[in-house]
């Protein structure tokens, strides 16, 4: 049982800003609308839960947990479990949060970086019973309301029914404007890498593979920047929004971290039984001219590199797919799709099969996590590289952002053109696969094409653009 109540249309940017007054506030955002991937927009705030996993130990609420952390997390969710709505646009309650990159460490034996920075948990989900779902393609919003963590059956509705009406009166207030400040300073971004080390980097990993231990590799530059006090990471957010606007964008307000994310790929979805990867291997950037873009955008399908690339992403996703669903189920769709965004042209496969039966989307996240297209094949020799020659923890980077439903279903996005902040730093990370036809320079641009448009969300002048 769940209770619903549609409310007059509001703009996800105010409704963020109104729920933004509650502690825990999480935007899963449609910011570039698409009739399937980019439908509805989800948020939620004031969680009555906590879960986070740090340095192998699990909390809930900071209470210790026993087991396995995807164990102690399916069990935290166990007693919230409802049926399947396929009428509803989207979760009917849920835990919305994040996976580290670094959680790969707990699921596989792989190597431990020499440094990581301390910024993020390997896991951290909220767990919330209200949700406001915006559905763009139907111009609806709809609040639902499970009555959680009540589990008797007056006090559940009575709880659902007074959460309904104390949102929809947050939400009906005097929305405020969307933010136009600017960022109090400019901000200096210094890189793990320098230009020389990261193409002797891109040389190393073609060694690698010229030895026959890989095939691939993904290698990321880690930027990282002071913030100065006071800083706004939702202001930051609206400008990320509005200049590099994504399927899967993301705002996530926890405790001391924030997150600001507007990934174009999806990691993970569950529907019932039917799971879905689409990911993203091939990149060239965007220019104003018509012809040269669509121009660009050509050369990128043909490019046997880039294609390659792609092609053996999709057969380390189809084999981490086969794991976990029923055999002889998994199949590609759609390989090397052209998709454009704001500032880039990619690549993008969709890999899909059907979940085994009695398995659910904790083992789907404990047989593919973390996704392969940014790690590289063979996925965990790939990743022992990347630590070496990073040797930087990744933390939030190139982990998944999403949300968990109460229904079991589930939809992640790969945590890519993100920030995550504390009060004092921001952390972002921008990287590229490595095959044996990579070239150093080229790579190494790459890489600040990908972070550019994040870059530019900080800068005032940017952010005034249209």
């Amino acid at each position: 049982m769940i209770w619903t109540q549609e409310i007059p249309t509001i703009d996800p940017i105010a409704a963020a800003s109104c729920l933004s007054r509650l502690p825990g506030l999480v935007f899963l955002d449609s910011a570039m609308h698409h009739h399937t991937l980019g439908r509805v927009s989800v948020l939620a705030a004031d969680p009555f839960g906590r879960f986070r996993l740090r340095e192998g130990r699990a909390t809930l609420d900071g209470r210790p947990l026993d087991g396995k952390p995807l164990d102690a997390l399916r069990e935290c969710l166990a007693p919230y479990r409802l049926p399947a709505m396929p009428d509803l646009p989207a979760f009917p309650g849920a835990a919305i949060g994040y996976f580290a990159y670094d959680l790969g460490r707990e699921l596989e034996r792989v190597a431990k970086p020499p440094r990581r920075a301390g910024l993020t948990d390997d896991i951290a989900f909220n767990l919330y019973d209200t949700l406001l779902v915006i559905d763009h393609e139907r111009d609806r919003c709809l609040l639902i309301a499970t009555g959680f963590p009540e589990t008797e059956s007056l006090a559940r509705e009575a709880r659902a029914l007074g959460r309904i009406d104390a949102f929809a009166a947050l939400l009906g207030e005097t929305k405020p404007e969307s933010c136009t400040e600017t960022v109090p300073a400019k901000l200096t971004w210094q890189s793990n890498f320098t230009r020389q080390a990261y193409e002797e980097s891109v040389e190393k990993v073609r060694d690698y593979i010229r030895a026959g231990d890989i095939y691939q590799a993904n290698i990321a530059q880690r930027f990282s920047a002071e913030l100065p006090p006071g800083f706004d990471g939702f202001a930051l957010y609206q400008r990320l929004r509005a200049t590099n606007p994504a399927t899967f964008g993301a705002y996530l307000a926890f405790d001391e971290l924030t997150v600001a994310s507007s990934s174009p790929e999806r990691f993970v979805t569950l529907r019932g039984r039917h799971v879905e990867t689409r990911p993203i291997k091939g990149t060239v950037r965007r220019v104003d001219d018509p012809d040269e873009d669509a121009r660009l955008a050509q050369a990128l399908q043909q490019n046997p590199k880039e294609r390659a690339e792609n092609i053996m992403i999709v057969d380390l996703l189809r084999n981490d797919l086969s794991r976990v669903c029923e055999p002889r189920s998994v199949r590609v769709p759609v390989l090397c799709g052209l998709e454009s965004y704001a500032s880039v042209h990619h690549l993008v496969s969709v890999v899909t099969g059907t979940l085994r039966e009695g398995a659910d989307a904790f083992d789907l996240i404990a047989n593919t996590f973390p996704g392969g297209s940014i790690t590289g094949a063979p996925k965990l020799r790939a990743m022992d590289i990347i630590t070496e020659i990073e040797g930087d923890a990744r933390e939030l980077y190139c982990g998944a952002i999403g949300a968990i439903g109460f229904d079991g279903s589930m939809d992640t996005s790969i945590a890519i053109r993100t920030v995550f902040m504390d009060r004092h730093q921001a952390v972002l990370q921008a990287g590229g696969g490595i095959t044996l036809l990579s070239e150093p320079g080229p790579e190494y641009e790459e890489t600040l094409t990908k972070a550019a448009r994040v870059f530019a969300a900080f800068e005032p002048d940017e952010a005034a653009r249209p």
